[in-house]
């Protein structure tokens, strides 16, 4: 994460919504009121939208929870050489 001053993030305000967009950086900018703001880009944020409706999705993470049991016992659907290609 990236840490900055509001005025040096607005004298180089393209340079760092770059960083944001093409490196996927989190740009933490810090004001003297002490009420901080993220920057990250919009395929970030929703990235973590969705990882976060389903950690608190129960019926999905019971989903998970179930597949990683049979992955465990080598015990789930395994597809044909015809279905992986």
């Amino acid at each position: 994460m990236i840490e900055l001053s509001v005025n040096k993030f607005r004298a180089n305000l393209k340079d760092f919504v770059d960083k944001a967009i093409k490196d996927h950086q989190v740009i933490r900018i810090n004001r003297r009121s002490g009420k901080d703001f993220i920057v990250l880009s919009a395929e970030d944020w929703e990235r973590e939208q969705e990882t976060l409706y389903v950690l608190r999705n129960t019926s999905l993470m019971n989903q998970v929870a179930e597949s990683l049991v049979t992955y465990q016992k080598n015990s789930g659907y395994k597809p044909t050489q015809e279905q992986l290609v």
